[in-house]
This record gives C-alpha cells, sequence and structure tokens, in this order.
C-alpha cells in the first residue's frame, strides 16, 4: 500500500500530456478476443486497470509482447479456457466486456461478478438482454454462465444508452450470423474508437458516432493496428488543476474535439480553455467566478450520456466550484454514491450542503486546507488531488491504487509542471 504526501499552494506551471484513453483501451483489450491474428496497439495507457485486463487475457491464452511501454502485439490465437479468473475479475469491472468476443469466438464463457468503483449500483441488465436477444443462454448464480449453439443478428432497443451494453452487444454482433441494429446506442468518444478498430479488422459497421448502429455479421475478423487517442477525462482533470492552483497549463494533444460539453461547463465556472489545434491552453488568468443563469438564479452543472457532460468528471468540476465566487448545484443523475465522498473536502474547508445522494450545493470561495485523506475511487481521487494541490499545508491521500487505476504515473506529470507530491510507503 501506498500514499501520496502533497504540499499544497503551489501553482502548476508548463506542458502536460494525457496518457491514452482508459476506456478505449480497456474495450479494444477485449475486442482483440474477436480474431486468432495479431491485433498491433499504440499509446495503451500503463495503469493499473490496463494491467488487469491484460493478465485476464493471458490467463484465457492470449499473449502479450510488448513493443514499448506503451506499444504492444495481442494474440489470441489459442484460447485455452472459458472461465475467468475470480479474483482480477473482482478487481475490475470491464471484465464484464469478455461476455461478448467470447460468446462471438468460442460460443461460451463463465464470468464472475465484475469489481470496479463503488459508486452505486452499476446493473449490467443491458448486457445481457442485448446478448440474450442475439441468441446467448445465460444463467445467473454467483456470476454468470453463458453459452450459445450462433449468435444470429437483431432488431435490439437497448434498455438504457449504457456504454459497456454497447460495446459488449457490439462485440457479439460483428460475428452473428446476419443483421443487428442496436438501437439507443452510446456513442461516447471510446465506444466510437471501439466500432473503428473493428472495421479495420473487418467488420462492417454503420452509424458510427450515432445513436444507431448498423452491423452485418462476418464470418472471420482478421489482425489489425490501432492507436488509442488521448484520455479526454484526463485532460479535463488538468483543465482543473490549472485552475484551482491558478496555474498555467498547454495540454498537448488533449483531444480537444471531445472537450466541447467540458469547456460550456468550466465557463459557467469562470474558466476559459483556448483551443490551440490539438492542444488546449489555461492561462492562469481566471475570474473563478460562477455564471449565474438568468435572472441572477442559481446554476447547475448535471452529467448525462454523451455529448452531455461526463459523470466522470463531475468530482473535478465540484472541486473547481469550491474555489469559485458563488453559488452552484452540481447534479449526479448517473450513479447514487458518486457524490458520498464530499464529506472529505468538508473537512478541508469546502462550504458544500448535501442534498441528497444526487446533488449538492457548493458556495465558494472557500480556503482549503491540509487533511488525512482516502481516495474512495478514480474520479474522487483525482478530485481530492486538485483539492489538496489548492489547500493550504501538507495533506496526504491513502488507497492510491484507486487513482492508478485510471491515471497513468500521475505523480510524476504532476511533479514535471511544479507540484509538490511524493509518493511513499503506506
Amino acid at each position: 500500500m501506498e500514499k501520496f504526501i502533497i504540499e499544497g499552494g503551489t501553482q502548476l506551471r508548463g506542458t502536460v500530456t494525457p496518457s491514452g484513453n482508459k476506456n478505449a483501451a480497456l474495450t479494444i483489450l477485449a475486442a482483440t478476443l474477436l480474431t486468432d491474428e495479431p491485433v498491433t496497439l499504440h499509446n495503451v495507457p500503463r495503469i493499473r486497470d490496463v494491467e488487469d485486463m491484460l493478465a485476464l487475457l493471458v490467463s484465457v491464452g492470449g499473449e502479450i509482447q510488448e513493443l514499448s511501454e506503451h506499444d504492444l502485439i495481442v494474440r489470441t490465437c489459442n484460447i485455452k479456457t472459458t472461465e475467468l479468473d475470480r479474483e482480477i475479475c473482482s478487481r475490475i469491472r470491464t471484465s464484464i466486456l469478455f461476455a461478448g468476443p467470447m460468446l462471438a469466438r468460442v460460443g461460451e464463457i463463465h464470468l464472475p461478478p465484475p469489481g470496479g468503483d463503488v459508486i452505486g449500483r452499476r446493473r449490467v441488465d443491458t448486457h445481457l438482454h442485448a446478448l440474450r436477444a442475439l441468441g446467448a443462454e445465460i444463467h445467473v448464480n454467483d456470476g454468470f454462465d453463458m453459452r450459445t449453439d450462433g449468435l444470429r443478428g437483431r432488431d435490439i432497443f437497448l434498455d438504457e444508452a449504457s456504454v459497456t451494453g454497447t460495446e459488449n452487444a457490439l462485440m457479439a454482433a460483428v460475428l452473428a450470423k446476419g443483421t443487428t441494429i442496436l438501437r439507443n446506442a452510446a456513442s461516447e468518444p471510446h465506444v466510437q474508437d471501439l466500432a473503428r478498430l473493428l472495421k479495420q479488422m473487418g467488420a462492417h459497421i454503420d452509424g458510427i458516432g450515432s445513436n444507431e448502429l448498423t452491423i452485418e455479421g462476418v464470418d472471420k475478423l482478421h489482425g489489425a493496428e490501432f492507436e488509442i487517442g488521448a484520455d479526454y477525462l484526463e485532460a479535463g482533470s488538468f483543465i482543473a488543476l490549472a485552475a484551482v492552483t491558478r496555474g498555467e497549463l498547454t495540454i498537448k494533444n488533449a483531444a480537444p474535439e471531445h472537450l466541447r460539453m467540458a469547456f460550456l461547463m468550466f465557463k459557467r465556472l469562470g474558466v476559459d480553455c483556448q483551443v490551440r489545434g490539438n492542444d488546449v491552453f489555461v492561462s492562469a488568468h481566471q475570474s473563478l467566478r460562477v455564471e449565474s443563469d438568468l435572472h441572477d438564479a442559481i446554476p447547475t452543472i448535471a452529467d448525462g450520456i454523451w455529448p452531455a457532460f461526463p459523470s466522470d468528471l463531475m468530482s473535478i468540476a465540484l472541486v473547481v466550484a469550491t474555489q469559485c465566487e458563488g453559488t452552484l448545484l452540481i447534479h449526479e443523475k448517473m450513479f447514487e454514491s458518486r457524490l458520498f465522498w464530499v464529506d472529505k473536502l468538508m473537512n478541508m474547508g469546502a462550504r458544500i450542503v448535501l442534498c441528497d445522494p444526487h446533488r449538492a450545493v457548493v458556495v465558494g470561495p472557500s480556503h482549503l486546507h491540509g487533511e488525512r485523506l482516502e481516495s474512495p475511487d478514480i474520479r474522487a481521487g483525482m478530485a481530492l488531488l486538485a483539492a489538496a494541490l489548492c489547500a493550504r499545508g501538507q495533506s496526504t491521500i491513502g488507497n492510491i491504487g484507486q487513482i492508478d487505476r485510471g491515471y497513468e504515473q500521475i505523480e510524476e506529470k504532476l511533479r514535471k509542471i511544479g507540484a509538490r507530491i511524493e509518493r511513499v510507503p503506506a
């Protein structure tokens, strides 16, 4: 176990580059199961969740060849088992993404309960409904036993625009017989990346980027070479870090095309971002004042399905709000436990009223002070890191393995732009 020790109050300045998109990498690694040919991947983030996905691939017979730190070749020509490792699955929610590829490739999978962040109920019903519609028999016990004598295309309306549910159905459908139409499909950037990789592997997919995907099943997929795009959620986190520390950052290769809604929401907090090609520049001269709605009404930042403001940036936006003049309502619609960490910010001096599991009122600005903290999940961990960097005095953050699940070598990136942060044994 390790922890971070942070000395707050330092302006962050310089240039920083986000790693590859975490959510894209995880589903793309699962997609390598759809072919017996090599798949070469570039810009793979070496975070804990990715390492667990790689370990899970190896456990079923995959081979990983590392070309460099962020480039590798995955071969799954010999799948030796359809029973996934229970301990690895308990650490990572995206283990469920093995269901679609394994059913399509070998017709069977025995999947223990997936793990991941504890941020409320994270239903898998959408996955099961879609896979059953495609022809899978599924028995739910202490996990999921799935098998099929052959998947067949169907017209499927997903009961929610679930990202991983869409990805699982898409991966199963590319090798199903006939045509599949996925309606009410998720369209996040990582879903689009998966679809583009599958097309490179020989899949027939129309409607990429929309909420309706049409897939013509093929008999076989082949190998491919693919570069994972920048993690726009990490880029959004760096925008927030620049703002709360009154710093000045250039975020290189930030995927600004995926940050349009984030720019609007940060603007509501008085944070102005300049797009310079593929980079985003945040100056040190920010007003940090909440922009009221018409007639001086209290504004709201709420999350939603793409292209709405991402749920994964809600925690970091809340910390920015504590440093802004004015009052803001944070409305977390998607997960009923995602706001249950704000008591830690209150202990640091933030003025927050937690109205219910989904809503919090933030009154700023607050002068935060250092505290002993624990990271409850990936995104709240990054938000606490932002709070510690702008607080007076020293903070410690424990359980930083949660942060490591989503952010690659974050303390090294932060030190290069002026943060005083150390990783030490807990």
